[in-house]
C-alpha cells in the first residue's frame, strides 16, 4: 500500500503521515528528505522552487515509490501541489496510490508555520504554495481543523 499525504507546507503532512504509518505498520518517509541541497538552499533563502527545480526531486521520489511498492509499502508526506507532479509520482507505479489531501485555510496554516522552529520553509512562501495547489476531485480530503487522531481515524476508515 502506498499512501501519499499531500498539501501545502504547514498543513500537517508529516504529523498525519507518521500517524498513519504507526497505525498501519508501514514505513514513513518525508519527501523533504529527498530534496537536493540546492532546493533546500533556495527555499531557506525565501525563494520558491520552480518546476525545473522540482523535476529531479520528483523523479527520485517516483523511483522510491516504485521500490517501496515492491516491499512493505509506504506513507509519504509530500507537497505534490500540482496535478502534473502527482502524475509524475505515479508514473512507475502499477498499483493504486491512495492520495490524502490536507485542507486548511491560509490563516490556520500561517499560524502553524510561524510557530515552527528550525524548518527551512518560511510562511513567506505560503502564498505561492496556495497559488500552486491544484485541488483534485479524487482521493481523501481531510480538514486540518480536526485533531490529528480524529483525522487519522477518518482517513483509515476511508482507505
Amino acid at each position: 500500500m502506498i499512501i501519499i499525504v499531500f498539501g501545502v507546507s504547514g498543513s500537517g503532512k508529516s504529523t498525519i503521515a507518521k500517524g498513519l504509518s504507526d497505525r498501519l505498520h508501514i514505513p514513513y518517509y518525508d519527501a523533504d528528505d529527498f530534496h537536493p541541497e540546492a532546493n533546500i538552499t533556495k527555499m531557506s533563502d525565501g525563494k520558491s522552487l520552480d518546476d525545473k527545480d522540482r523535476l529531479p526531486w520528483l523523479l527520485t521520489l517516483a523511483e522510491n515509490i516504485y521500490n517501496w511498492s515492491l516491499n512493505k509499502g509506504a506513507v509519504l508526506a509530500c507537497s505534490a501541489l500540482k496535478e502534473k507532479y502527482r502524475d509524475l509520482l505515479s508514473t512507475n507505479y502499477k498499483t493504486k496510490i491512495h492520495w490524502v489531501l490536507l485542507n486548511g485555510t491560509p490563516e490556520i496554516i500561517k499560524k502553524r508555520m510561524d510557530r515552527r522552529k528550525g524548518h527551512y520553509m518560511s510562511s513567506k512562501l505560503l502564498k505561492s504554495q496556495f497559488k500552486d495547489l491544484e485541488v483534485p476531485d479524487y482521493g481523501i480530503h481531510a480538514d486540518i481543523s480536526a485533531d490529528p487522531e480524529s483525522m487519522i481515524d477518518e482517513i483509515i476508515s476511508k482507505l
